[in-house]
C-alpha cells in the first residue's frame, strides 16, 4: 500500500497565487516518524495536502492522526523526517496565524467575556484590526450572538467561535479536528458548504474526521492513516477505482443469465431474493451486454456504488494491499 500513498504522476496540482515558489497553500509531509518512549505513534509517513481541495484525513483511534496534526503546527517535534508548510517548518513563518488557521481542541474563551471581547483579543495577539472580528462573525454566523458571554454557549457554538478564531489572520490553509462535532444538521451542511468555497478559492483544507458520510461529501482527496502509516494519498475517486461494487439484476430468467455471466468470467454472481441477482467486478453495462447477448429481458438493474466507509474499512482491513 505504500505506492499509494505517493503522487500520482498525471495528478494535476493547483497553484496558488499567494507566493512566487509554488508552494503557497501546501502542505508536505516526508518520512515523518514520532516515538514516545517505546511507543511509535508515527511510522514514516509521507502525504501531501494540495491548494485548492479539501483533504479528508482519516484514521482509526490511535492511528497517529492527532500526533501528526500536531507535528505539521510545530507543537510537538517530529522524531524523523520533515512536516513542511509552504515549503518550510511552520514555525519558522514570521506570521503564522495567516499562513494556518487551526482548530485542535474547542476551547472557548472565558466564560464571562463575549464571544467578540474573545476574538478582539485574539485579533490583537496576531496583529489584525477589530473589523476582521465583525468579518469573522459574520462568516461563522455568530454576529447576532457576539456579545452574549460564552460560558453560555452550545458546543455547536464553540466550534463555530474557534472557527471563527482561526479564520481571523484570513489564512491559507485550515487544519480542523472534528469540526462538525455539536453541529445540527443545519450546522453541518453550512459547514461542508464553508470548507469547499474555502477551498475552491485557491487554498487548503485538512479535515480530519469519524463522519465518514460527510466527509465523502466534503472533501476531494484523503489522507488515511493506520498504526502511524500512509495507507492511501489522493483523490477520492481514485480509491473508489480501486473498490468493486455490486449491480443489482432482475433478469427473466436468473438462473441463465448466472450461467452466462460465470461464462464471461463474472464468477461473483449471488441469487437473492425476489428473482434478483447481485453481480460483483463488473458495472451495469457489461451485465446489460452479457444478458443481451445471451438473449435474457432485464425487468430492472441498479449499481450500487461503495460508500466511503466500505471503502475505509476494506483498506484497513488490506483487501487491496
Amino acid at each position: 500500500m505504500g505506492r499509494a500513498c505517493q503522487r500520482r504522476s498525471g495528478e494535476p496540482a493547483v497553484q496558488s497565487t499567494h507566493t512566487p515558489d509554488g508552494h503557497a497553500g501546501r502542505i508536505t509531509v516526508e518520512g515523518l516518524g514520532k516515538r514516545f518512549g517505546p511507543v511509535e505513534a508515527v511510522r514514516d509517513l509521507s502525504f501531501s495536502v494540495e491548494p485548492g481541495s479539501v483533504t479528508g484525513f482519516l484514521g482509526p483511534n490511535g492511528s497517529g492522526k492527532t500526533t501528526t496534526l500536531r507535528m505539521i503546527l510545530g507543537l510537538v517535534g517530529p522524531t524523523t523526517g520533515t512536516a513542511l508548510v509552504e515549503g518550510i517548518p511552520f514555525a519558522a513563518h514570521s506570521s503564522p496565524g495567516r499562513v494556518i488557521g487551526a482548530v485542535l481542541e474547542v476551547q472557548g474563551g472565558h466564560p464571562k467575556r463575549t464571544a467578540r471581547a474573545h476574538l478582539r483579543a485574539a485579533a490583537a495577539a496576531i496583529d489584525v484590526p477589530d473589523s476582521r472580528v465583525e468579518e469573522v462573525l459574520a462568516l461563522v454566523g455568530l454576529t447576532d450572538a457576539a456579545d452574549r458571554a460564552v460560558g453560555g454557549y452550545s458546543l455547536g457554538m464553540n466550534q463555530r467561535l474557534a472557527l471563527a478564531a482561526a479564520l481571523l489572520g484570513d489564512p491559507r490553509i485550515l487544519v480542523l479536528d472534528e469540526p462538525g462535532n455539536g453541529l445540527d444538521p443545519d450546522g453541518i451542511a453550512w459547514l461542508r458548504s464553508f470548507l469547499q468555497s474555502f477551498a475552491a478559492s485557491g487554498r487548503s483544507v485538512l479535515v480530519s474526521s469519524h463522519q465518514l458520510a460527510e466527509i465523502e461529501l466534503t472533501a476531494q482527496r484523503l489522507v488515511v492513516i493506520d498504526h502511524g502509516r500512509c495507507r492511501f494519498d489522493g483523490p477520492i475517486d481514485a480509491l473508489r477505482q480501486t473498490q468493486s461494487g455490486r449491480v443489482m439484476v432482475r433478469p427473466a430468467d436468473p438462473a441463465k443469465l448466472a450461467e452466462a455471466l460465470v461464462g464471461e468470467g463474472l464468477t461473483e454472481v449471488d441469487a437473492v431474493d425476489g428473482g434478483w441477482l447481485a453481480v460483483s467486478g463488473a458495472d451495469a453495462v457489461r451485465v446489460g451486454d452479457v444478458a443481451l447477448a445471451a438473449g435474457i429481458a432485464i425487468y430492472g438493474m441498479a449499481e450500487e456504488r461503495v460508500g466511503l466507509e466500505q471503502m475505509f474499512l476494506r483498506l484497513l482491513a488490506g483487501e487491496n494491499a
